[in-house]
């Protein structure tokens, strides 16, 4: 029972209260000149990025060596290649893409793109690009 009580009282302690995240305040930045990335969960474990994609614009194909990711579309349509095969991903739709996968979000149509990407851990720093072969 002691032990119960130890483990209760160190997870008290350990973790922090929740508190409601939203795009509005969070830490934005801009990436490929025209697309719009916000940080909603920004730690060393776990990611959590609000991006819109504009019309035409995508990021450059690489892969991660340690991040696993997931993409998840809320607006718009996502064009998503992954190892070699082109995914159309709608509102409501997304795709896991596991490390060492090399991939390339892209926005292929009229209208902007937004999406959730999750990476754990987090992905900065952890990017090697991967140019199609040609």
């Amino acid at each position: 029972m002691n032990a119960l009580i130890l483990i209760a009282a160190a997870a008290s302690v350990a973790a922090p209260s929740p508190t409601p995240v939203q795009k509005d305040g969070a830490e934005h930045y801009v990436w490929g000149r025209v697309n719009d990335g916000w940080h909603l969960v920004k730690r060393d474990d776990l990611s959590v990025i609000e991006e819109r994609i504009q019309p035409g614009a995508a990021e450059v194909r690489h892969y991660h060596v340690r991040a696993r990711q997931y993409f998840h579309v809320l607006a718009g349509e996502l064009t998503m290649e992954a190892a070699g095969q082109t995914h159309r991903l709608m509102a409501g739709q997304g795709i896991e893409i596991a490390p060492g996968v090399p991939h390339q979000a892209q926005n292929a149509g009229a209208a902007p793109v937004e999406i959730l990407v999750t990476s754990t851990p987090k992905s900065h720093g952890d990017r090697v690009e991967a140019p199609l072969p040609e």
